[in-house]
């Protein structure tokens, strides 16, 4: 149930910032660059909301394994494509079909690739990527005794 719930606020924290984002895409990049820069020139900026996300999680759950935190993303990652094609179905009225195909082969490549990231993110943090907690190596990581 606690990877669950760290699995919706992962998605709420990635799809909020996603959805304020094509709130300054859509009116003011897309009719100025046009549907592929708008959304190349988001990406960069939504890695680092996924980023930020991730280790957010990951920090707050510390005691969890990788693996329980990869179940993190995959949960989200699982609600952030249903997200995704069920605005596109109500408001565009269109099939997941009709909208996958129609995605730009370009930047829908990016957003792919960045949505696998989204899935993974949670497991890349360990705790030796925390400053702020001490780091013990592991008895393989010391230095022999001489």
């Amino acid at each position: 149930m606690r990877i669950l719930r760290a699995g919706f606020v992962y998605f709420f924290l990635v799809f909020g910032a996603g959805f304020a984002l094509a709130l300054i895409r859509i009116p003011f990049l897309v009719p100025r660059f046009g549907v592929r820069t708008a959304e190349l020139i988001e990406a960069p900026v939504m890695l680092l909301v996924i980023l930020w996300a991730s280790r957010y999680l990951a920090r707050r759950n510390a005691p969890w394994g990788r693996p329980a935190r990869l179940a993190v993303g995959c949960t989200a990652f699982v609600l952030l494509v249903a997200a995704e094609l069920g605005v596109a179905y109500f408001l565009g009225a269109r099939s997941p079909g009709d909208y996958l195909a129609s995605r730009d082969p370009i930047s829908g490549s990016v957003y792919l690739a960045s949505l696998v990231f989204f899935a993974v993110a949670p497991a890349l943090w360990g705790p030796s990527s925390w400053p702020d907690q001490p780091f013990t190596p592991t008895p393989s990581a010391r230095q022999p005794r001489r």
